[in-house]
């Protein structure tokens, strides 16, 4: 007896989305960081981030850090590094995180919906976002600050 299954597909168009920043297979980019826009990433990219837009990571790309995303997550690569604390990498996604088959999360993910697909491996928590909560402001200076 022979099960076959449906295959998942999903199609990314960057243009559509407006995907108009991208980090190279090779590339390493670190620090306080803001897109305007969508980003690819097919390299490393690291620190504080913030992406007005969609994030696409890609085979082979990794991101590491603080990480807000106002549009929707494609993980084919991994958020998060090996071996290290959940805890050193969060993303905060204000659409829908995508974690392929391909997709590696080690880091703390948070998004208003998950779609998982067969081989997809999800290691760090996940929490879902309600459309009441307010994503926190990364780096902003505490009330009680002089």
């Amino acid at each position: 007896m022979e099960l076959k299954t449906a295959q998942d597909t999903l199609t990314l168009d960057p243009i559509a989305m407006y995907v108009v920043n991208r980090v190279a297979a090779g590339g390493q980019l670190s620090g306080e960081l803001q897109f305007e826009g969508g980003l690819l990433v097919q390299g490393e990219v690291s620190g504080n981030i913030r992406i007005n837009g969609p994030l696409i990571i890609w085979t082979g790309g990794a991101v590491r850090g603080r990480v807000r995303v106002t549009g929707d997550l494609y993980l084919f690569g991994r958020l998060g590094a090996a071996g290290v604390d959940a805890h050193d990498t969060s993303l905060e996604c204000q659409g829908m995180a995508y974690v392929s088959k391909t997709g590696v999360s080690t880091g703390t993910l948070m998004a208003r919906r998950l779609q998982l697909y067969e081989g997809a491996d999800l290691q760090g928590p996940f929490k879902t976002l309600k459309l009441g909560d307010k994503l926190p402001v990364l780096n902003d200076v505490h009330p009680d600050s002089p």
